[in-house]
C-alpha cells in the first residue's frame, strides 16, 4: 500500500490543448494527500478539485501545466526557490502570509474544524479540549491554533506530514481530535465510519486561495481574472458540488467576486478594478 501511494504522489503533468505562443508550462505544487482537494488516483497521479480548478485555469490560459505532490510544509519554501509559479494546494490567507506572498482572492471558504472518534462525546467549546493532544498537518494554520493556544489549554500537538496520518492518529487514540479544514474534515468523515466532524472553531472563516511569490503579480491577476470568469460562469460551483457535495449559496466565495486583486484589506492586495475578459 506504501509503495502505491509513494507512486502515485509522483509528478502529474497535466496538459492543455497547446503552449500559448510557444511559452513553458505553468508550474505548480500541491499537497497530494489533502483530500478531497488532491489525492491519489486509481489511475496513477493525483485527482480532486484542485486538479480540476487548475487545469481548468491553465486551459483557459491556454498553458500547459505541471502540477507536482509535495508535503505541503515544503511547499511554499520551493515556490519562493522558483520550482513553482504558484501553488494549487488551497492555501489559506493569512496576513502572516499575505505579508510575504501575493493571493488570488478566495474561491472558497474554509474554517477550522475538529474531526473526533466516533463515540467520543461532541466537543462544545474550547474548554472541552482542554489537556488533549491535537493531531494537524504539519505546516499549516491547524498547526498554528494549536501552538498559539497550547498554553491556555495545555493542548499537545501531535503533527504530521500528511492529514490522512492526523487522521489515524484520532482513530487508533493517540489523539483525541484532528484540527484541519472544513472541507478536508467533512470529506475524511464521509469516507471513514470511525471518524466524524464535529466542533467548528467560530470566527475562523477565511479565504483558500492561490500564492505566488511577490514578483509574480502580473501573473497572480492574470490567474485571479481567469477564476473571475469561473465563478461569473458557475465553473467553481459545479466542481465545489462534485467534490464537496453541497451546492454552494449566493454567500460563498465560489461564487462571490471580490473588488481589486487579491484578499481585500490584507498585505498585497491591489485595488485595480477586474477587468477580466471572459
Amino acid at each position: 500500500m506504501r509503495r502505491f501511494l509513494a507512486a502515485a504522489l509522483l509528478s502529474a503533468t497535466l496538459a492543455a490543448p497547446a503552449l500559448a505562443q510557444g511559452q513553458p508550462p505553468l508550474r505548480c505544487g500541491v499537497d497530494g494527500t489533502f483530500a478531497p482537494h488532491a489525492f491519489p488516483s486509481l489511475q496513477g497521479g493525483v485527482q480532486g478539485f484542485q486538479i480540476d480548478l487548475f487545469r481548468e485555469v491553465a486551459k483557459r490560459m491556454g498553458r500547459e501545466i505541471v502540477i507536482e505532490s509535495a508535503s505541503f510544509s515544503g511547499l511554499i519554501p520551493a515556490m519562493n526557490a522558483g520550482r513553482y509559479d504558484f501553488l494549487c494546494a488551497p492555501t489559506t490567507v493569512t496576513r502572516e502570509r499575505a505579508e510575504a506572498l501575493l493571493f488570488t482572492e478566495g474561491y472558497i471558504w474554509t474554517e477550522l474544524q475538529f474531526g473526533i472518534r466516533r463515540g467520543t462525546p461532541p466537543i462544545k467549546s474550547e474548554e472541552d479540549l482542554r489537556g488533549k493532544t491535537i493531531s494537524v498537518n504539519k505546516g499549516t494554520p491547524y498547526e498554528n491554533w494549536v501552538t498559539a493556544n497550547a498554553a491556555r489549554l495545555n493542548l499537545t500537538l501531535l503533527a504530521f506530514d500528511t492529514q490522512p496520518d492526523a487522521v489515524q492518529a484520532v482513530i487508533q487514540g493517540r489523539a483525541y481530535a484532528n484540527l484541519s479544514g472544513n472541507t478536508v474534515v467533512r470529506y475524511s468523515a464521509s469516507r471513514t465510519p470511525q471518524y466524524i466532524a464535529d466542533f467548528v472553531l467560530p470566527g475562523t472563516r477565511m479565504h483558500w486561495g492561490t500564492p505566488f511569490r511577490k514578483d509574480s503579480a502580473a501573473m497572480r491577476n492574470q490567474v485571479e481574472d481567469v477564476l473571475t470568469c469561473m465563478k461569473r460562469d458557475g465553473t467553481i460551483a459545479t466542481l465545489s458540488e462534485k467534490w464537496f457535495g453541497n451546492k454552494p449559496g449566493p454567500d460563498q466565495a465560489e461564487v462571490m467576486e471580490f473588488p481589486g486583486y487579491g484578499p481585500p484589506d490584507l498585505p498585497g492586495y491591489d485595488a485595480t478594478p477586474q477587468n477580466p475578459r471572459c
